[in-house]
């Protein structure tokens, strides 16, 4: 069972990874290449001369891209060893795991990762107003945490009442709120951040359907063999 988990975990982690880093090479990284220069004051938003909204950010740098699909790989790797045991858990509870429903899965992972968290605590971009670190990193894993428990509630709860619990477990952490800064300042163009974020979220959604098509197909395929 453990040799099936990270087999399959392997190979659907770094396929949706390499996709998923060269998605963000091509869409995201300019916008971020683009803020850095507002970040750095090479361009000034307000109190300066106007300037493009398409600007060159400049041409390859492999080893920066390098390491990117490197550490995009991992870390969808690493979510595909979670999803992976979460299925082996649920497949042990009587449910089938296909390719087809594994997008199902993949969907909630991104829900849980990306879409709860960011609802209140948007991506951003290098440069903006923002709270201390370690106060949204503990806010988020919290987000994060309750979210899985309440998508878990959902799926394989049985009465209104788990059902209820979920529902609370989702909401809480935006009714409590994301730590915020003081004040909402930055010399990055607001039309970059929401770029950003609108970008960061549909490639998250790309990565983790696929990561999920892709944990079910191996894991079918894995199981098939040792039958």
């Amino acid at each position: 069972m453990f040799t099936r988990i990270v087999t399959s975990a392997l190979f659907a982690g770094a396929a949706a990874g390499l996709i998923a880093a060269l998605l963000q090479l091509y869409f995201v990284q300019p916008v971020l290449l683009h803020a850095e220069l507002y970040e750095t004051g090479a361009l000034v938003h307000f109190g300066g001369d106007a300037v493009s909204a398409h600007q060159d950010v400049g041409g390859i740098d492999p080893l920066r891209d390098g390491l990117s699909v490197l550490f995009t790989m991992l870390v969808y790797t690493g979510y595909a060893l979670i999803l992976v045991a979460a299925m082996a858990f649920a497949e042990n509870r009587g449910h089938v795991v296909t390719a087809r429903n594994g997008i199902i899965w993949g969907i909630a992972g991104f829900a849980i990762v990306h879409f709860a968290p960011g609802f209140t605590l948007a991506p951003e971009v290098p440069g903006v107003a923002a709270a201390d670190v370690y106060d949204r990193q503990i806010w988020w894993f919290a987000t994060v945490a309750t979210a899985a428990l309440a998508v878990w509630l959902i799926a394989f709860g049985r009465n209104w009442l788990a059902w209820a619990a979920a529902v609370v477990l989702l909401l809480a952490p935006h009714v409590i709120g994301a730590p915020e800064p003081d004040q909402f300042t930055g010399p990055v163009p607001t039309e970059l951040g929401a770029l950003f974020a609108a970008r960061a979220f549909g490639i998250g959604a790309v990565a983790w359907i696929l990561t999920g098509l892709f944990a079910g197909h191996f894991w079918r395929r894995e199981a098939d063999r040792e039958a």
